[in-house]
């Protein structure tokens, strides 16, 4: 055993949620899993956290279907001032146009996330915020609303498997690209052919602020720190491997 760190290990479940693609805009489309900065986002609100607290995270889960919902609409542009013809919304001397758009909803969601923070003296902090949440939780949109099935404290540590380990055919997970790569986890029905039997994403995890401007004239973007990861079901480790796990045998797939 190599590492053991504490883990604050969550079962949720939505019966819809929306976890918007920053490249869809017709359609709101849906990541398959809420990415790594959705579920820091959660966890900062609920411990109110006013700064970046540095975690790992691992999600694994599955949902039911997809559907197609209806939103409403608010498009603005910079400094257009209002006219009764075009804009629904007046708001001071500019307008706000309102219609209704498309977006993708994922069914009868259950989620299993741990989240391992750096600053190990969070644990508890954390566990209670979910315990006793001082606000009903979401996770995507604002109504995506949360059922909290479980919260436990796990140990999550590092151990060669006497035999091999696998997750169930429906669910899925995002896996760091590097835990394909040394082959520590594998991934059913694939070959050498197909290693990366999937759906590869670049998740967003966390940012910092950049100036692209000039100190008089600053001009702050964010700039997102993305992980690597492969989207898939079929997830087994191997009898021999090292991998990391928690003290009730699940696979953690941290990062």
């Amino acid at each position: 055993m190599k590492e053991n760190k504490k883990a604050v290990r969550l079962k949720l479940y939505q019966s819809t949620a929306n976890y918007k693609k920053p490249t869809s805009f017709q359609l709101k489309e849906s990541y398959p899993l809420p990415p790594y900065s959705t579920i820091i986002g959660m966890v900062h609100n609920l411990c109110n956290y006013d700064e970046y607290k540095e975690m790992e995270i691992s999600v694994q889960g599955k949902y039911h279907s997809r559907v197609n919902d209806l939103f409403t609409r608010y498009e603005f542009k910079n400094g257009m001032k209002y006219e009764a013809e075009r804009h629904q919304l007046k708001v001071g001397e500019f307008g706000v146009s309102v219609g209704v758009s498309p977006v993708e909803l994922l069914v009868d969601v259950d989620l299993l996330i741990h989240v391992i923070p750096k600053d190990q003296s969070l644990i508890k902090e954390i566990e209670q915020a979910f315990q006793y949440p001082r606000e009903y939780p979401s996770l995507g949109r604002r109504e995506d609303l949360v059922i909290i099935k479980e919260v436990k404290i796990v140990d999550v540590f590092e151990k060669e498997l006497k035999e091999d380990l696998e997750l169930d055919q429906d669910i899925a997970a995002y896996i760091p690209l590097n835990l394909l790569e040394n082959e520590s986890i594998i991934l059913e029905g694939a070959d050498s052919g197909i290693r990366n039997r999937g759906t590869r994403y670049k998740i967003t995890k966390n940012y910092e602020l950049v100036n692209y401007g000039t100190n008089k004239k600053p001009k702050i973007f964010r700039k997102w720190n993305k992980v690597d990861v492969l989207y898939t079901t079929g997830i087994g480790a191997v009898g021999g491997e090292v991998i990391y796990k928690d003290n009730d045998n699940n696979i953690v797939f941290k990062a």
